[in-house]
């Protein structure tokens, strides 16, 4: 019966210890990366959200041009082809006046802002692109029906709020998806 396992006999675990297949680090000490011997047990770390925020704000910057460049393409249809009097009278040209420059202006000057809102919840909820999703959402929705309850010509008002309509769902979906790219997951310490 002296010959069982952890005995000292044929096949026991430290007669082998030496032979290359059964060294790894940390033998003695316990495991790799776990406690050893006397030390108590470790509780699991919990994670913590991580924002990689340099390229968040760099699809946030590349946003900002996208929803300015939409803005100038908005303008340009329903000026040039549709023939509505939008930003300026027909007077001003394909582009319309000044009025075109600020829409470009606030729609980069809003996509930045849902960058810095997408930061911000990244860090600080759960589930930070649902509420993304539904607070650039209601914003869009607030900004396209604003339009329409002025005095201007019906077409006007429409085409105002379809191109703040199309800005926001750019906005919202461009910087949804730099949100979860930029999102990592790294072990507190």
């Amino acid at each position: 019966m002296s010959s069982g396992y952890g005995s000292g006999g044929q096949g026991t675990w430290d007669d082998r210890r030496d032979e290359p297949t059964r060294q790894f680090s940390g033998y003695e000490s316990g495991y790799a990366g776990q406690q050893g011997p006397g030390e108590p047990p470790r509780e699991p770390r919990p994670s913590a959200p991580a924002v990689d925020a340099a390229r968040l704000w760099a699809a946030g910057l590349a946003t900002a041009v996208v929803a300015a460049l939409v803005a100038v393409v908005g303008t340009l249809i329903v000026r040039a082809v549709l023939r509505i009097a939008f930003n300026g009278p027909a007077s001003s040209g394909a582009l319309g006046d000044s009025r075109t420059v600020l829409l470009c202006v606030l729609s980069a000057v809003a996509a930045l802002a849902a960058t810095g809102l997408a930061h911000l919840l990244l860090l600080s909820t759960p589930r930070p692109m649902t509420y993304l999703s539904w607070i650039v959402g209601l914003a869009t929705v607030v900004a396209a029906l604003i339009p329409l309850l002025g005095s201007a010509p019906i077409g006007e008002r429409v085409a105002n709020a379809v191109i703040h309509l199309v800005i926001g769902l750019v906005i919202s979906s461009l910087v949804a998806g730099a949100g979860a790219s930029a999102r990592r997951v790294r072990p507190v310490r």
